[in-house]
């Protein structure tokens, strides 16, 4: 019986001490930059464990595919601005002269026509004419009468210059070739991998010469700034923390402690992870917190064990 007291007693205290830390890690935000397209990496800029700052160039996939289709957007977009260009200048003064020497030359023409078909009447009365040959005339009148009407609505057409209508519709047209040549270039500069934060260089998975497909990462970065505490809080201590709380946190290899606040905190259980797991608490749920650390904690390496005090 004093044994199994015994027992019972020391067992008791493993769970008291089980419950009064959160086992982690330290962490930082990790920063997957994936590639936007299936290419050939062609240029890498960095080195794993390197510094960088935001803005700067990583990585380069082959851009030679895309280029071409720039140049192509190009050429569209100037073809989609000249023509509008030309809409909105109207007729040139050439153009105009051309027109109403061609209404000139149909009323010539009409006239001629008119003076034939006055005669072919006229021999037709004295029976010198056939009457086909007064159809012919009277057809060649009415040809040329027509003629001179379209060469004067086309001078009209000149003069009165482009229809609104037109010009919206080539200026449509110059917007969509603008938007195409906008998407392809960010395309194309997508293609440059750049930081999208300030941080270290933590992993690159592919190596120069490979191709990658579409949604690979092609590095990855760990944010610049004080780390943070990703630890697991025993379901018996839920109760007694809450989001800006400060905690005490010790870190494997640091000899002096640190203060950190509790940036998040869970509200649906998990299972206890491999690295929290006691004899005593495996069938136990735990809830995921950040405990985020000051300045003083800015030198620690991602990565080091943890244990956070708990009240």
């Amino acid at each position: 019986m004093l044994i199994a007291a015994g027992f019972l007693m020391l067992l008791g205290g493993c769970e008291s001490d089980s419950q009064s830390e959160a086992l982690g890690t330290l962490e930082r935000d990790r920063i997957r930059l994936s590639a936007t397209v299936n290419e050939v990496i062609s240029e890498v800029f960095v080195t794993e464990g390197q510094l960088v700052t935001r803005g700067q160039s990583l990585l380069k996939l082959d851009d030679r595919a895309l280029q071409a289709q720039v140049n192509q957007a190009k050429a569209e977009l100037e073809r989609a601005n000249a023509f509008l260009q030309q809409l909105k200048n109207g007729a040139r003064i050439e153009e105009l002269a051309s027109s109403q020497a061609r209404v000139s030359s149909a009323q010539a023409l009409l006239l001629q026509r008119n003076n034939n078909y006055d005669r072919a009447v006229a021999l037709e009365a004295k029976k010198v004419l056939g009457q086909a040959d007064l159809d012919r005339a009277l057809a060649e009148r009415d040809s040329a009468l027509a003629a001179l009407e379209d060469s004067r609505e086309q001078l009209i057409l000149l003069q009165r210059g482009t229809r609104v209508e037109e010009l919206q519709q080539a200026q449509a047209q110059w917007q969509a070739a603008a938007s195409g040549l906008a998407l392809i270039e960010k395309q194309l500069s997508d293609l440059t991998i750049v930081a999208t934060r300030s941080g270290m260089v933590d992993s690159l998975p592919w190596h120069l010469g490979e191709r990658v497909s579409a949604g690979s990462p092609l590095v990855v970065l760990l944010a610049q700034g004080n780390p943070f505490v990703r630890a697991y809080i025993p379901e018996g201590k839920r109760a007694s923390v809450k989001i800006g709380q400060t905690l005490n946190v010790a870190v494997d290899g640091a000899k002096a402690s640190f203060r950190g606040t509790i940036s998040r905190l869970q509200s649906d259980p998990a299972f206890t992870p491999y690295y929290a797991l006691t004899e005593e608490d495996r069938a136990r749920l735990m809830y995921l917190a950040e405990i985020q650390l000051g300045d003083d904690a800015k030198h620690l390496p991602s990565g080091l064990p943890a244990q956070v005090s708990l009240p």
